[in-house]
Parts: structure tokens; C-alpha cells; sequence
């Protein structure tokens, strides 16, 4: 039985989540989870107006930490298909249902959401020119290491199937913003398949965006979980991340 679930995790979207709603195609609208990392503005009030379904943390606890929840909720709730979707509008969610079918047609076991088609678009989009070259750059050298051709390592658009999260130690995974990286090693290192797919971007004032310094720090996560990896197949050091529980 397909049960697709949309995960939001969330902190001070109250400006931006209501458009990200009406976004999604209309038949997962009532199938949309928000976990809020303890936001200080109306995240919370907005997701209870939409009639979403709202986990709440009692404190901050960071981004990593912050899908942990939202996908053990979703196991909880015998999701076949989840797709994370961050509540920025910073991703067209009209994609959402093309990202799920690629999953249930039995092709890839994880999609993720390309934002970078052409130089050109990227840029007219909003993305900072500083940006588009820490992620070409990096993307480039990722592809190279895990030998993969993956267009966006660092989209926050993704969509996994239940046999993947139910696979994945998510759970030792970083709380902060490494976890996105991480979760992309562990599929190479577990043999799952990887997909992407062309998805506009915008780029605003309301949307969330780390900073340069922030971006630069999540980047040097990302060679780190590659680095584990080798280290961990070499037989040099146990890495809990790659471990089949």
C-alpha cells in the first residue's frame, strides 16, 4: 500500500510556510508532518491553522536533530515514501509526487531535488555566486570520492523510501547541518540508489540560508563522513554510521 508522507522540519517559517503548503500537489496536503525546533515567532500557530500535524521540540535541538524526529515519526506513521521538504518555499513542491514515483517504480531507493540545471538559472534564481561555487566545487569532488553523478549534494529537497530510513543509522548521524551529507555517504557506503531530479529554486529574504562561514563548515562535513568511510572499509577504525544494526 503507497502511503507517501511529507516532512517539514521547521524553525521560524511563519512567514514562508503557508505558501509552501498550498504548493505541494492537493492530495498530500493532509499528509504533511511539521516538527518544529522550538521556533520564537508563529511557525507553530500557522502549521495548527493549515490542520497539520505538529511535533514540537521544548528546545532548540539543530537541524540533524530535527529530521531524526521527523522520520522516526514517519516510520511510526507506516510511511512507504518520505519526502522531507523544508517550509522555506525556497523548493517548488509540485515535484513532491514525481520524486515518490521514481521510489515506487522500484528505480532508486533515494531522490534528490536538483537545483542546479545551468549556471544561468541557478543565479537568476537568487542563489549567491558564492554559493553556486562552494557547491559546484564540492558536488564536483564528492561525485569524484563516493563515484557517483549526483547533480545537488547539498539540495534540501529529498525523498527516501522506508526500507532506506528503516536501513540508515540515521539516528548517530550529526544534529546539525552535516546530516544532510551524511545521509548521502551512508546510501553509498549501504549500496542504496541514488536519483535526482530538475527542480526550480528560489531564493528570497524569507527563506532560510546558512551563511558563507556556516557553509563552509557543513562542506568539511561532508569530506569528513567521506574520510570516515574509507577509514571504516579499510578496517582502520569502526564507524557506527556504516554498521548495519
Amino acid at each position: 500500500m503507497r502511503r507517501t508522507l511529507v516532512v517539514m522540519p521547521a524553525y521560524n517559517a511563519e512567514r514562508t510556510l503557508e505558501r509552501t503548503f498550498f504548493d505541494l500537489p492537493e492530495g498530500l496536503r493532509k499528509h504533511v508532518l511539521l516538527v518544529d525546533d522550538c521556533s520564537t515567532d508563529r511557525t507553530v500557530d500557522v502549521a495548527h491553522s493549515l490542520g497539520l500535524e505538529v511535533i514540537r521540540h521544548d528546545c532548540n535541538l539543530g537541524y540533524g536533530a530535527n529530521q531524526k524526529t521527523c522520520y522516526q515519526a514517519a516510520l511510526e506513521r507506516q510511511a512507504s515514501v518520505v519526502v522531507m521538504l523544508h517550509p522555506d518555499y525556497q523548493y517548488d513542491s509540485r515535484v513532491v509526487d514525481l520524486m515518490a514515483e521514481l521510489i515506487y517504480l522500484g528505480t532508486v531507493d533515494f531522490v534528490l531535488g536538483n537545483r542546479i540545471r545551468t549556471r544561468k538559472e541557478a543565479l537568476s534564481g537568487g542563489m549567491p555566486k558564492w554559493k553556486y561555487f562552494l557547491n559546484r566545487t564540492s558536488t564536483f569532488i564528492e561525485n569524484l570520492l563516493l563515484g557517483q553523478s549526483i547533480g545537488d549534494f547539498h539540495s534540501g529537497l529529498r525523498a527516501y523510501s522506508r526500507d532506506f530510513l528503516l536501513t540508515i543509522p540515521f539516528h548517530r548521524n550529526s544534529n546539525d547541518f552535516a546530516f544532510d551529507q551524511e545521509m548521502i555517504v551512508q546510501a553509498v557506503s549501504f549500496g542504496f540508489r541514488i536519483g535526482d531530479i530538475p527542480v526550480p529554486v528560489r531564493y528570497m529574504e524569507e527563506a532560510s540560508s546558512i551563511g558563507w562561514r556556516r557553509s563552509i563548515d557543513y562542506g568539511f562535513g561532508g569530506l569528513g563522513a567521506i574520510a570516515a568511510l574509507k577509514v571504516h572499509q579499510a578496517g582502520f577504525r569502526h564507524d557506527p554510521r556504516f554498521a548495519r544494526s
